[in-house]
């Protein structure tokens, strides 16, 4: 095999590997969003085949001649083939040391688990679930082994999501975070102001849907030529192509700003994906380098613009115009509840202060199972514990509690930290667009965030997987991650920026 060969191999392979990504997140999305439940189980099968044949592919003999052989010429590559060789590296060298049946079993659990912990949230009943999250941890914990690993076993997982971090880095970085974030808090509750309770539905779907709509629009998702919009329990977004990039929310009757944060944030997303460098895509560098940076794209649109005094500043009125209930809600009263400090129990729900407190918290215990210093057993009485001792809460019950979250049916343990990591990256790339554009909120408060969509576009987007995570954040800010841009963001705006933020008293 030649250079010339191995190279033309090696993309080849790349494109075959798209298009079964492409069939598998179209599964998983029919799953989600339209089959019948009785039918998961038989689409966990059609799921577990596809990704033993995505396996294979990743496992072919032949990649590892073509990269010996790349190997000896590496210094002669350009900078695309050299990212296809160091990705495919890494991909083969993980991937041939776990059995095919081993995926085909995970694949299998998470599917028949997913079920079971829509019964368990359903019945607020963790028993329900907890026999298919230990076997789902069991087999993660076989795959970490197979794959082997550096330090603690967590790190096996993390690097699945966040290429180069370890749990020694992340201790440290959320130890600074945690003081700050408490810290803030303190302040923040010893300085409570009511804030007035937003107004009660009924907010019918139909009308909460043209909200989500215009602000979809205004952030540039292009959900209508290269994409849509379905509900289902658990938002989330899925890219089946470069021209076919879906998200999902979910609406409730009673209020308006579940639905449409989360449906900003996962426009963060959906804007992500469409604008990778598609046209490198043999390369493989048309996807995000890691999901804390996927992150924190979503983050960023759902609060860092979402949720600031400028973009409601320009789109507040046709707000008011859509649900007319806000139309005896002053700006100024809007914007202090949707930035409410209120220590809760749901995480998507949690406001910026005490968010990253509720990922810090399932970071914790993610740990402590994987390693095997906890069973399934003792999840849900440590959950509890924690919650009380971070934010002063307790849940009544397991749906509010241990089984709010999807993830850990999913078998994504080891993704937490990227919702953390997305707001500190978020927050960085934030510091740098206001030093190369210092009238950025001006320009969105005067109702255009084309300015917006295009640095992250130019700055971020269109490198796709490039650079490795702490690579790109070098790259677009001159330094390593720090999470006091973080600390210093939320500070500005909670404590020293006008309009000040207010805290509602908790009653009782």
């Amino acid at each position: 095999m030649t250079k010339e060969e191995a190279l033309l191999f090696l993309k080849e392979k790349r494109k075959t590997m798209n298009v079964l990504n492409s069939v598998i997140s179209m599964v998983y999305w029919d799953m989600e969003v339209v089959a019948p439940i009785e039918s998961i189980e038989h689409w966990g099968e059609i799921l577990g085949y596809l990704s033993a044949q995505y396996h294979q592919l990743t496992t072919d003999t032949r990649i590892e001649e073509a990269l010996e052989v790349l190997a000896v010429s590496i210094q002669e590559l350009d900078q695309y083939e050299k990212r296809l060789v160091e990705i495919f590296s890494d991909l083969y060298q993980q991937n041939k040391k776990i059995p095919e049946s081993l995926k085909r079993d995970l694949s299998m659990a998470i599917a028949v688990g997913k079920k079971y912990w829509k019964k368990a949230k359903e019945a607020g009943d963790y028993e329900i679930f907890k026999p298919h999250l230990k076997r789902i941890i069991d087999l993660l914990q076989q795959q970490a082994e197979f794959v082997g690993y550096q330090g603690h076993i967590y790190n096996a997982l993390l690097d699945d999501y966040e290429k180069g971090m370890t749990v020694e880095v992340l201790d440290g970085v959320f130890a600074t975070l945690k003081v700050g974030l408490l810290n803030l808090l303190e302040e923040v509750m010893n300085d409570k102001h009511l804030v007035m309770d937003p107004p009660k539905g009924p907010f019918p779907k139909e009308m909460q849907e043209e909200l989500i709509y215009f602000m979809l629009d205004k952030m540039g998702y292009r959900f209508r030529e290269a994409g849509r919009v379905d509900e289902v329990e658990h938002p989330f977004t899925i890219s089946l192509g470069p021209k076919d990039v879906r998200v999902t929310t979910h609406y409730y009757e009673d209020t308006i700003e579940s639905a449409l944060f989360s449906s900003m944030h996962e426009g963060g997303h959906a804007i992500y994906e469409q604008n990778m460098p598609h046209e490198q895509a043999e390369y493989g560098i048309n996807v995000a380098p890691s999901t804390g940076i996927h992150e924190s794209q979503s983050r960023f649109y759902e609060n860092i613009i979402g949720r600031s005094y400028s973009c409601w500043h320009a789109f507040y009125k046709d707000l008011q115009k859509i649900i007319p209930a806000y139309q005896g809600v002053s700006l100024e009263e809007f914007y202090q509840m949707v930035n409410d400090v209120v220590p809760s129990l749901i995480r998507t729900e949690a406001d910026e202060v005490t968010y990253s407190l509720h990922i810090i918290i399932r970071y914790e215990i993610e740990k402590l199972m994987i390693s095997g210093e906890i069973g399934v057993d003792e999840i849900p009485a440590l959950w509890n514990e924690k919650y009380k001792e971070y934010l002063g809460v307790e849940p009544k019950n397991d749906s509010e509690g241990v089984l709010q979250d999807v993830h850990w049916a999913d078998g994504m343990i080891g993704y937490f930290p990227s919702y953390a990591l997305g707001n500190l990256y978020g927050a960085q790339f934030y510091h740098q667009m206001k030093k190369d554009i210092p009238d950025v909120m001006e320009t969105v408060a005067a109702g255009d965030l084309s300015v917006v969509f295009n640095w992250l576009k130019e700055n971020v987007h269109s490198h796709g997987n490039l650079y490795k995570p702490g690579e790109l954040v070098e790259y677009v800010t001159g330094e390593p991650l720090n999470p006091n841009y973080y600390l210093d963001y939320l500070r500005e705006k909670y404590l020293n920026r006008k309009p000040a933020i207010t805290m509602r008293i908790a009653k009782g």
